[in-house]
């Protein structure tokens, strides 16, 4: 019984005792590379060589192909000819909402100018209506609630996003670790809150009890108004809040993150910060009317009869709700 070679196997000795060669097959890449060429481009050339087409089949060739170029640039000028032609409406009614866009911020700020004179104007006359304790008393609740105006010395935290963060075309920080999230802020809020902060600002975005930071999109809100970078969140209170404020957990947070992505983050002490009042409008939720004491019925009248003398407050039962709309 004989075994039959494996491949791979030394075939012995051949040609008086010498060792035979072995034969290797090349790899695909390397028959790849040193023939690119495949062999049916090159049967075809040969065909052609040897059988070289008429002359008419060429003219006919020749002539397709300049029907083709033809119609393809008959194309091409129709479709540059209506682009040039659509061009002056689309400029112009770019033109159009460009205008609009002014008009309407124009009308905002003096909107917002003409509010600002109101709101000083019912001012003064509310505190020429009240006593001087009572509008000083209101003066102190507006600022602590964040509906007036405060000024006083402080904190002013700023956060960036990183240089190489930026879109070429709209300057605003693109998605990345080097972006400065909602979360951010609402960190650092937190932290001066905590700190001691009696008010906050995040790019004069005067912050309330009732405040959100939240994000839509790539858009940082503040009370559902829209805030771009640079931020600066502005914040009044005692002489310790900025040595209380870097010490905290946020701070160290906020400054690791820096160092790893390159978000610019930092601190400083101001004095003679101005933060406005709350943009958002008070709105009262819960409201009682006053308890005040109903005339007794005579023991002569027919309401007397299955009533008691224990006073009432008005307005109670099934009437209509106050005009103040807080009722429950």
């Amino acid at each position: 019984m004989t075994d039959t070679p494996r491949a791979g196997d030394d075939p012995g000795p051949r040609d008086g005792g010498g060792r035979g060669d072995r034969v290797f097959a090349p790899d695909f890449l390397t028959e790849l590379f040193r023939n690119p060429l495949d062999q049916g481009y090159a049967d075809a050339a040969a065909r052609r060589r040897t059988h070289p087409p008429s002359p008419g089949r060429l003219r006919s060739g020749r002539a397709v192909s300049a029907v083709v170029l033809v119609a393809l640039g008959f194309l091409f000028a129709v479709a540059y000819r209506q682009t040039v032609a659509e061009e002056p409406d689309r400029s112009q009614a770019r033109s159009g909402l460009v205008s609009q866009i002014r008009d309407r911020q124009e009308e905002t700020d003096r909107l917002t100018r003409r509010a600002e004179q109101l709101r000083e104007e019912v001012t003064r006359q509310r505190d020429a209506a009240l006593t001087r304790s009572a509008a000083a008393r209101l003066r102190d609740l507006e600022a602590t609630t964040g509906l007036g105006r405060v000024r006083g010395d402080g904190v002013v935290v700023q956060l960036a996003d990183a240089p190489g963060n930026q879109d070429a075309v709209t300057g605003a920080g693109g998605p990345g670790p080097g972006r400065v999230l909602y979360r951010d802020l609402q960190l650092v809020a937190n932290a001066l809150w905590a700190a001691g902060a009696e008010a906050i600002a995040v790019n004069d975005q005067r912050l309330t009890s009732t405040s959100t930071i939240r994000s839509a999109g790539e858009a940082i809100l503040v009370d559902f108004r829209p805030v771009t970078g640079p931020y600066r969140v502005s914040a009044i209170g005692p002489d310790g809040m900025r040595r209380q404020f870097e010490a905290s957990t946020a701070a160290a947070l906020l400054r690791r993150v820096a160092d790893q992505t390159g978000l610019s983050f930092g601190s400083r002490q101001a004095e003679g910060l101005t933060l406005p009042e709350a943009a958002t409008n008070s709105q009262l939720r819960y409201a009682r009317p006053p308890v005040t004491e109903s005339p007794s019925p005579s023991p002569s009248s027919p309401a007397a009869a299955g009533s008691s003398s224990v006073p009432r407050p008005s307005g109670s039962g099934t009437s209509s709700p106050s005009p103040s709309g807080g009722g429950r």
